[in-house]
């Protein structure tokens, strides 16, 4: 979290995001996310990567899943996050690819 604070203070207009969440307690997790969507809904590009899946996958306006290596799919996040075989595939829901 501090080193989002630091990146914030040179004003970025791209802000990468690798795993901000991790390791941090599910209250706060949700509101780092939280906080990324302030930043994109104040003209903050924001490229995140992160292990909650879902979550990110709400918040984002533009998604990519990657498996190994390779892209499976992709689109707005909303749609990717209610795609029932994305959450088979790779969110918990079952096994199976997409």
């Amino acid at each position: 979290m501090v080193a989002v604070g630091r990146a914030l203070m040179s004003r970025p207009k791209l802000l990468l995001c690798d795993e901000p969440s991790l390791g941090l307690a599910p209250i706060l997790a949700r509101e780092v996310l939280v906080t990324m969507s302030r930043l994109r809904d104040a003209g903050i590009t924001v490229l995140l990567a992160d292990q909650n899946a879902l979550s990110a996958l709400r918040i984002a306006d533009r998604a990519y899943v990657i498996d190994t290596g390779r892209m499976v799919a992709e689109g707005p996040g909303a749609a990717l996050a209610d795609d029932r075989r994305l959450l088979r595939a790779y969110l918990g829901g079952g096994v199976g690819k997409v």
